[in-house]
């Protein structure tokens, strides 16, 4: 659907709302209702994610309210699919706008928060603003216990201490549209995906304490507690299964070049050299999916890479020579003291930049 923007100074300071909608209730054309009465509100975008023709219906109405784009998705594709649909719509013909708000259609968010973040977008249009729940009270079994694990691993693999990992009320800037747009996640995966994208694009997240609502023990959530959290802690895996398998790398060839030279500065060198062609290659594209330069990220990870492998030398030394463990115990002993190390580096300074460069 082609739109003409509006560059007036009104219009810039407005955002649009994006609402992914699989089976929609009726009740979601009165939300949509009451968000058109703010003058914050430039557009509201609903995705229609392959839904029964029986809820056309609800998606027909909703077309014929001013300010209202339904797309549709001709099956269902998943909610990240459905807000990519979403965000790139709003990249395309708002370009003058700060960024959008995302919210959910089965009536978690009430209009009071969805404003707030919005505004608190445009206050703050370089954050990430995350709507963050309080789990105290009545809150449904699937929704606390996926989002205390996800927050244990989100710190320790992305580096924040977040009360709200999985909240879908979220004001995104426009800077971080590029990089979520090439996410290869397309389901409800793609949240957190999103917060790692943030993370390694330098994009501060700002949290704000929102309603915490769930209608019937959250009947109408489509998540699958089972499929749904194996992909997220998927997303989550990643670096662990990049570094084992670069650790599995590291130590068969220096257990190959120790056999053949009987010189452990000479084995480590050649495992380091191997393993970390691997592993910088994994990280980059698998793991944080970088979009900063090749070389500029090389010279930073060489750097690393000679840092960490002086340090486990040392730490091979000490324990064979000091400690008179053998060689191969000491090697693989020193590479998982090292690991936590190799991991934070490349979490907080190899492997991340800002939004604005990346777009």
């Amino acid at each position: 659907m082609s739109r003409d923007t509006d560059t007036s100074s009104a219009a810039r300071r407005g955002f649009v709302v994006v609402i992914p909608a699989y089976q929609p209730e009726p009740s979601l054309q009165a939300l949509v209702e009451q968000l058109l009465e703010a003058q914050d509100v430039f557009e509201i975008v609903i995705i229609d994610d392959g839904s029964s023709p029986d809820r056309q219906a609800i998606f027909d109405g909703l077309a014929r309210l001013p300010r209202v784009v339904v797309l549709h998705h001709y099956v269902n594709l998943g909610k990240g699919a459905a807000l990519k649909t979403g965000l790139h719509h709003v990249g395309f013909h708002h370009r003058d706008l700060v960024g959008a708000v995302t919210a959910d259609a089965d009536g978690q968010h009430t209009v009071a928060d969805i404003l707030r973040v919005g505004r608190t977008l445009l206050e703050h249009p370089q954050d990430l603003v995350l709507g963050a729940r309080r789990f105290d009270g009545n809150v449904p079994w699937r929704s606390r216990f996926g989002n205390e694990l996800t927050r244990a691993v989100m710190r320790l693999i992305g580096g924040w201490k977040m009360s709200d990992t999985q909240t879908g009320l979220r004001g995104i800037p426009r800077p971080l549209f590029p990089s979520l747009l090439r996410l290869r996640s397309r389901g409800y995966e793609f949240e957190l995906d999103m917060l790692m994208a943030a993370k390694r694009l330098g994009v501060h997240p700002r949290e704000i304490s929102i309603e915490t609502i769930y209608i019937e023990g959250n009947r109408s959530s489509h998540f699958d507690p089972v499929l749904d959290s194996m992909r997220i802690y998927f997303v989550l895996l990643r670096f662990f299964f990049s570094s084992l398998s670069s650790a599995l790398i590291d130590n068969l060839v220096f257990a190959l070049a120790y056999a053949a030279w009987s010189e452990i500065a000479a084995a480590q060198a050649a495992a380091r050299v191997v393993s970390a062609s691997i592993n910088f290659y994994l990280n980059k594209k698998v793991v944080f999916q970088s979009e900063a330069p090749a070389p500029g990220l090389a010279l930073k990870y060489v750097t690393l890479v000679a840092v960490s492998g002086l340090l486990s030398y040392a730490l091979i030394l000490l324990l064979h020579v000091g400690a008179g463990l053998p060689v191969l115990l000491s090697k693989i002993l020193a590479e998982t003291l090292v690991f936590l190390f190799n991991f934070t580096v490349q979490r907080d300074l190899v492997f991340t930049g800002r939004a604005t460069e990346a777009a």
